[in-house]
């Protein structure tokens, strides 16, 4: 056992998953209990309502200021803004009934002042009935074009989950979890990669990051992915692995024209875990190192001991791999990752830096390890991310444990 660690009896007696003594967790990490009583509203529903509410007040304060008002005062701007504000907002049906209820507010008001025969209040009544059918027309416009998003957001989640498919939460007797967190707002996809395989020699892994963006790096992550999975079947060592994604990469190169063809490479870490050997296998090429959070709350860095240069390079070194072997033991998570969550930066330029956040944090499951993460580094960044983030948890369970259900 490890120095620090403790058995299945010391985390039982733990309270809140700590041992006395332990560093209690900043807000907002680790394991703590959720607090009691109805969880607090959140501004965002208050401005939603209010917004959802808009056209209603508008016809609201109009109705209001023309009864106040000598009867030559208008409220015909608040009218024409609530049909053309619902539109965007209420389906056909309900900006049409904003339209009329427009309309019959005017009318009516207009009849109770005697100024319906004049011909500035018949013509306000025209712009009104005109602006209440146009925003009856924008809301189509509008629900087309809704449809059409939605349309390509599912096809954008259907080619996330062919390129990146999650994988099960137990692979091998190992719990996963995985998440990817798109810096462009709307996209599913990008340059950065994970898959879990099984194999007769272990459980494999790799986290990957494609250079470059668009259509370009998603074609270069599924060739990658590709790859790993033949690969991690079929090679004896992992190291053979990462030959074979070497080779993959170059016939992918031969293929591509422009400057990619040059010098499109893709950093990547690849794992193994043993079945039942309690150590872990690494290869990394020119990847951020991996950490491993121990059942206690403290954590390591895997560095590579020998550096790499990252898939796609081979033409300028030949470095043979080697696969460097840590300790691994039961309670312990492996947190893989790409340099997306170490560039997330804050308001005042500061690079988010995992180990010293998780560091004194305990985490019962990697599902609540990467949620806990990912709303840490949006919180750090003001939800602005500079590069996609992609991590991989991996935990082995210890003797004991048995299956819970995990909110994810």
């Amino acid at each position: 056992m490890r120095p620090g660690d403790v058995g299945d009896e010391g985390v039982a007696a733990r309270a809140g998953g700590r041992l006395p003594g332990d560093p209690v967790p900043d807000p907002g990490l680790g394991d703590e209990e959720p607090p009691s009583g109805p969880p607090p509203r959140r501004r965002t529903g208050y401005g939603r309502a209010f917004v959802h509410a808009l056209p209603v007040l508008l016809i609201a304060v109009a109705i209001l200021y023309d009864i106040f008002t000598p009867r030559y005062f208008t409220a015909g701007p608040l009218y024409t803004a609530a049909p053309l504000v619902a539109a965007p907002l209420y389906s056909r049906r309900g900006t049409a009934l904003t339209g009329v209820a427009v309309v019959v507010s005017v009318i009516g008001l207009q009849l109770g002042k005697g100024v319906i025969h004049y011909v500035d209040s018949l013509t306000e009544l025209i712009t009104i009935a005109t602006v209440a059918v146009l925003a009856v027309i924008v809301n189509g416009m509008v629900r087309r074009s809704s449809e059409r998003l939605v349309s390509v957001r599912e096809i954008a989640e259907a080619a996330q989950r062919a390129v990146l498919p999650e994988p099960a939460e137990r692979i091998g007797g190992f719990e996963i979890a995985v998440c990817y967190e798109a810096a462009q707002a709307d996209a599913f996809i990008g340059g950065d990669l994970y898959a879990v395989q099984d194999s007769a020699r272990g459980v494999r892994l790799i986290v990957g990051d494609v250079r470059g963006k668009g259509m370009g790096a998603v074609a270069a992550v599924a060739v990658v992915i590709g790859a790993f999975r033949e690969a991690a079947e079929q090679e004896a060592t992992l190291e053979a692995v990462a030959q074979r994604l070497e080779r993959a990469l170059a016939r992918e190169g031969t293929r591509r024209d422009g400057l990619d063809a040059f010098e499109g490479f893709t950093t990547a870490l690849l794992a193994e875990l043993p079945h039942g050997d309690g150590t872990v296998r690494i290869v990394n090429r020119g990847h951020p190192p991996p950490l491993l959070l121990y059942p206690d709350g403290t954590l390591d860095t895997l560095p590579a001991r020998e550096s790499a240069l990252p898939l796609g390079m081979g033409d300028l070194g030949v470095w043979p791999d080697r696969a460097e072997e840590a300790d691994f033991p039961g309670g312990a998570t492996l947190l893989l990752y790409t340099d997306g969550l170490t560039e997330a930066r804050d308001a005042r330029g500061e690079f988010y830096d995992p180990q010293t956040r998780l560091a004194g944090h305990v985490f019962r499951h990697p599902v609540m390890l990467l949620n806990t993460l990912a709303e840490d580094v949006r919180r750090h960044s003001g939800g602005g991310m500079a590069d996609d983030m992609a991590l991989l948890a991996v935990r082995r369970p210890r003797r004991g444990d048995h299956d819970h259900c995990y909110e994810t």
